[in-house]
């Protein structure tokens, strides 16, 4: 039972963090063009996309939809080079308490994910 609402839990965590990143995305994309590389195709698309996909992914963990976890997995899995990325230039042209947080951010993830996997759908 514990476990369950853990889970629960957990999944609100990533509704609530995918609701307010895929707003930002929309609202402000500037903030995250510096995530992208310099070669990627389309940049500020992609960050319309990506803000789509996160709203998408929270709207399908709310109402429940069995593509949701799956989907929302993989839109963390799809960020997560740009976290990366966004860490190792942070240690190498940061202040130190941005470097901290880039690096505290990777792992975070991890949860992130496996609360996604673990949302609950609607059977039948």
């Amino acid at each position: 039972m514990a476990r369950q609402t853990l889970n629960q839990v957990g999944s609100k965590v990533v509704i609530g963090a995918f609701l307010v990143s895929g707003t930002f995305h929309l609202i402000a994309p500037a903030q995250f063009m510096p995530l992208l590389l310099d070669w990627t195709p389309y940049p500020l698309a992609l960050v319309y996309l990506s803000g789509i996909a996160e709203l998408l992914a929270a709207i399908g963990l709310i109402a429940r939809l069995r593509w949701a976890p799956i989907f929302t997995a993989l839109v963390l899995l799809a960020v997560w080079p740009a976290n990366w990325r966004v860490a190792i230039e942070a240690t190498n042209n940061a202040e130190i308490a941005t470097a901290v947080i880039a690096w505290l951010r990777l792992p975070l993830q991890l949860p992130l994910i496996y609360w996604a996997l673990k949302s609950p759908v609607k059977r039948g």
